[in-house]
This record gives C-alpha cells, structure tokens and sequence, in this order.
C-alpha cells in the first residue's frame, strides 16, 4: 500500500512550517554538532526554544493560525546516544510531542537528519562509509518507522543533502568541517544512497518527500572563470538531484558514474526548499543571487521570482511529480518586509500552479524564532517571535490559509480562478 490514497487528494492544499530538533530542542549533548559548539565553532544552542517543554504551547498556535501541517525532526543523537543504546525517554518524548501534535489538529512530518547526527556514527565514518550507512542508518530507519509511523502525516527523512555536505566538507560551517574536504564526493554519495534508504524503510500509506535545497543557477558574469563555476553549481545543485531522481545514476565531481537504478522515482513528492539563486563573479567566486539588493539577517538577498523559475524546471524535468516548497522564509528583524516577500513568493507558486506545475503545499521556516546553525538567536525567521507572539505575517498566511490568496499583481486570471481550496 502506497501513499496514492494522500496524493490523489485533489484540490486540497498544504499550509505548514518547518523546523528542526537542534533549533528548537538545542543540540543533543551526543550529538556532532554539540561538539562543534563546545569547540567554538558555532553559538551554543542552549535549549533552543525549550520546545520540549513548550511542545503543546506551539502546536496549539501554529493551528490556531490555520496553518495544518508541520515538519520537525527526530534527534537521531537523543534516541540512540550510543549505538544499539537507545533512550527510553527520549522516544516517548517525541511519541508524546507527535500526540499531542494530533491532539491540537495538525498533521506531521518527520525528518530523521537535518544536519547533526550522533557523534557514534560520525566516528564510524558516517554516510561516507558504507557499512556505517547500511547497519546503523538502516537499522535507525526501520526503528522510527516502527515506533512513530502510526502518528505521522509523511515522512521528509533527509535535508538538504548538497548543502549539509557542501557545509561539512567545504566551506566547514557544519562539522567535520573543511580538514575533511576530500570525504565532500564520498558523504554526498553515501548521503543520496541513504536517502535510497530511507525510501525504501518508509514506504506505506505515508507519502514520502524529499528536501533538496534546489537554488536557481544564474549567469551573470562572462569571464571563462565565472563560467565554470556556474557550471559546476548547476551540475552540484541540479544536476545531481535530477540524475539521482530521474536517470538512477549517482554523478558527482572526480568521481566514475555510478548507476543505481532504484534511485530513480525514489519519492512520492519532489520537495526543495528556497531561499535564493546562485550566481558567480567574473573571477569566479560562488554568490547569491541576486548580487543587488537587501540582503537579510543570513547575508543572501531573498528572490522571490525564482520561486516561478524552480518550479516550472521541477515540472518539466519531472512531469507528474508532485512538488512541495517544504522550507521558505527569510531571516529579518522587519516583518512587513518579510510579509512582502511572503507575499510576492505565493504569488508566484500560484501562478506557476496556473502553468501547469502540480504543487501540493508550501511549508514556512519557520513557526517561531529560533537557533541558527552560524548566527544564534539573531537571525528571525519565525512568523512568532521566541516568546510566542504573532507577527503580521503570521495573520498573513493564516488567511492564506482560510483561502484567502494573495491577490496576482499581473494579468493571471487563471492564478485568480479561486479553484484551489486548503486543507
């Protein structure tokens, strides 16, 4: 039994938001990224937003804006701290977080690694060793699907594999960090393979969806140099993602094309998260784009007309796929700016739906504000802030919500039908 029942649906939509255990629970103390703060190489994470405790406090507001669905994850490092040792406590936490989750309406997605994992399985090699990646990634796998798979809407098992890698093992942002370079091609490889994984440990009558981080590649500069790096950013960003899903074949830099046929269709929905597009100067150098404009509290210049431009490339390099913008947002101090932006990127989902792409929910990161992996507590990106107050923007997408959809600036009488309903 597949997920066909949830996907054939039609004219429901899903409004939700997003977020991960090491922003809202803090760093699990057997976790990677602990270490790494410990080390000083990041803020430390505290309790995040003591969501393990506020739990049913946030879910209670994040349905009282209409908004129905939402995706957290499960801190691998809290329920296995040490290998084949797994924490009683812990799991019924997170059993007892998914009720209640239930019990306030909503419906949830698991993810089951956004971006630390338990320090155990780093030291065994992580996704780049391949025993590792089959005995305990698998065996973690199949344990939450047996153990919260009865109270889950879907699963999202893996985040934004090129850019966790891309962190981890080149620009060192994440850990192992950048002494590691040379594992960059084999944990990105391991990591498509245990997304291969996961698909196959979680297929039921719950749907499936990726997160690939899917930023529009533009060219800007025409030296040779910048022209190389634009290539090589589309063929990381794009080229990897389409081949995997589409063709069944594992393609990354310096290393033999590797063909692994299950790979291909390997989700029930292609879901991404955007926040930018990508671009290169004259001498070379990787930039967001666009190069021009307000950048917010990260450092990128939010764009939202590339949301039209992935969306219409999902559609035609994966027709009848349905697609999931399962992160979007923007970290800033100024919430009419980020209604604005908010506004102006629903506005092109809703015409890219006009033209064809089959869109099935649109996720905001994130509920509240919370933990960034570089800037702490200082980058905002919740539609509340950390004490729980709504914003303006939170009234904005809870009238989303309610059906009421930004009105299309441009002439789209199709994007303005009203034949789209939430759910």
């Amino acid at each position: 039994v597949l997920a066909s029942e949830v996907l054939a649906e039609e004219g429901s939509f899903w409004w939700g938001t997003a977020t991960s255990s090491a922003h809202v629970e803090g760093a699990g103390e057997s976790s990677d990224w602990f270490a790494w703060e410990q080390a000083g190489h990041a803020p430390a994470s505290g309790t995040g937003t003591d969501f393990a405790t506020r739990y049913a406090e946030d879910f209670a507001l994040v349905a009282g804006l209409g908004l129905r669905h939402h995706r957290f994850n499960i801190d691998w490092s809290r329920v296995e701290p040490e290998p084949g040792q797994r924490d009683p406590a812990a799991i019924e936490l997170y059993r007892e977080m998914l009720i209640s989750a239930r019990r306030h309406g909503l419906e949830t997605w698991l993810c089951l690694h956004h971006f630390l994992l338990p320090r155990w399985f780093m030291a065994e090699g992580g996704f780049a060793d391949d025993v590792a990646r089959e005995t305990y990634w698998t065996r973690h796998v199949a344990f939450c699907a047996e153990t919260f798979g009865d109270l889950v809407f879907g699963w999202k098992p893996i985040n934004e594999p090129v850019g966790w890698n891309v962190g981890a093992y080149t620009l060192g942002i994440f850990p192992p960090g950048q002494a590691a370079h040379d594992q960059f091609a084999p944990s990105l490889r391991g990591t498509m393979l245990a997304w291969r994984d996961a698909w196959r440990g979680l297929r039921s009558d719950k749907p499936v969806a990726s997160i690939f981080d899917l930023p529009p590649v533009i060219g800007t500069a025409t030296t040779p140099k910048a022209e190389r790096t634009r290539r090589r950013l589309e063929d990381l960003y794009w080229g990897t993602v389409i081949r995997a899903l589409r063709d069944g074949v594992v393609a990354l830099p310096g290393r033999e094309v590797e063909h692994v046929p299950d790979l291909a269709g390997s989700c029930d929905i292609l879901g991404f998260s955007y926040y930018f597009g990508l671009t290169a100067d004259a001498d070379g150098t990787p930039q967001t784009y666009p190069r021009e404009g307000r950048p917010g509290s990260s450092g990128y210049v939010p764009w939202p007309r590339g949301m039209g431009l992935v969306l219409r490339r999902l559609r035609d390099e994966f027709p009848g796929l349905p697609l999931l913008a399962c992160e979007v947002g923007v970290a800033t101090d100024d919430d009419d700016w980020r209604s604005d932006l908010l506004t102006e990127t629903v506005v092109e989902i809703r015409r890219a739906m006009a033209d064809g792409c089959d869109v099935r929910g649109i996720f905001h990161w994130t509920n509240v504000d919370n933990y960034e992996w570089q800037t702490g507590f200082d980058a905002k990106y919740g539609l509340c802030d950390i004490e729980r107050r709504p914003k303006r923007s939170a009234a904005l997408a809870a009238s989303w919500a309610a059906g009421n959809w930004p009105e299309d600036v441009d002439d789209q009488p199709e994007a303005r039908s009203g034949a789209l309903r939430s759910s």
